[in-house]
């Protein structure tokens, strides 16, 4: 495995990311545990998960899944550096009230003690905003981050799904407070079908020292190499993959990336992987494997070199936005 820093802290982390969204979901607690068990050894030491997985009137699910594995061996946490989010509501169906969500102080206060009681730990590495919170000011979030470090419940703030002038919104009002060194790090959606945020979410990221964690890297399995899935009688697509598939011009582009990985014989998702690897900013994309053969795929990844003609054409089939504000502008 290899492995870097994250964004500007001293955090050493690895090159690809766990996610844990399907455990619980799809993946079994004991299947859970194994997946774990294989990242581990092959030295992925980045588990990334939220407090509302497991979902419906299964929230949290997911975290005592970890919590649970985190109580076989005491080197598991101490090898794993752990990233929960907080955002979403976790009262229980027909039980929400007023502040049991977003990230008002007396929910974040809230959701920490709850996942860390769910994860089995007395701290969290890196604790993620699932959603920018409009209605809350940025002086009360830090005052409570502020607050989770000196109580040495959590070590680093970090974001997601943030569009870049709220990436530097927050910076900069930490910058101001002081206290903490503000956000560490942001997930956002990036794949090859889907560059968005290249334009600002990335060079905001890297303005401020931000390591930048792609989510969905397959884009829903449609760059998993679905095409020849379906044509092999393998697995079909399903939700956004199949909604997609069924614009022709999509299906056209799909078959491209497909056929061209094909001549320089590589596997789709492991490409896709490896493409993300490549680029500016970028610390490591999230996998979230439902099998120990999905996480092997996934590992081969890293290793990967692709080469100036594959990535040109790559470029070709996917071509990105630009940078703002060339990209819709002059």
């Amino acid at each position: 495995m290899k492995y870097t820093q994250l964004g500007r802290t001293g955090l050493k982390v690895s090159r690809l990311v766990l996610g844990t969204m399907n455990f619980g979901p799809q993946t079994d607690e004991a299947d859970s545990h194994a997946i774990m068990d294989s990242a581990l050894d092959a030295g992925i030491n980045y588990f990334d998960t939220a407090n509302v997985y497991g979902w419906g009137e299964n929230k949290g699910r997911t975290e005592e899944i970890i919590g649970s594995w985190f109580a076989k061996s005491a080197a598991h946490r101490d090898k794993t550096v752990l990233a929960t989010k907080v955002y979403g509501n976790m009262a229980a169906d027909g039980e929400a009230w007023p502040n049991h969500d977003k990230l008002s102080a007396v929910n974040i206060r809230r959701a920490v003690d709850a996942s860390l009681k769910r994860l089995q730990t007395d701290y969290i590495d890196i604790y993620q905003f699932h959603h920018v919170d409009r209605a809350t000011p940025f002086e009360e979030i830090w005052q409570a981050i502020d607050t989770l470090v000196q109580q040495g419940k959590i070590l680093y703030a970090g974001s997601s799904n943030f569009p870049g002038y709220k990436i530097a919104q927050a910076n900069e009002i930490a910058a101001r407070r002081g206290g903490t060194i503000g956000l560490v790090s942001e997930q956002c959606l990036y794949n090859l079908a889907e560059r968005r945020a290249e334009m600002e979410v990335i060079p905001a990221a890297q303005e401020y020292g931000l390591g930048v964690i792609p989510w969905s890297p397959l884009h829903g399995g449609l760059l998993g190499g679905v095409i020849k899935k379906e044509a092999q009688g393998g697995r079909r697509a399903s939700g956004r993959a199949a909604d997609t598939l069924k614009d022709p011009a999509k299906r056209a582009q799909i078959q491209s990336y497909e056929d061209l990985l094909e001549k320089h014989g590589l596997e789709p998702g492991e490409a896709a992987l490896a493409w993300l690897l490549t680029r500016p900013g970028v610390t490591g994309p999230i996998v979230g494997p439902r099998t120990a053969e999905q996480l092997d795929s996934a590992i081969r990844a890293v290793d990967l070199e692709l080469t100036e003609e594959l990535l040109a054409g790559l470029d070709e089939i996917f071509p990105g936005p630009g940078p703002s504000p060339e990209a819709f502008a002059w």
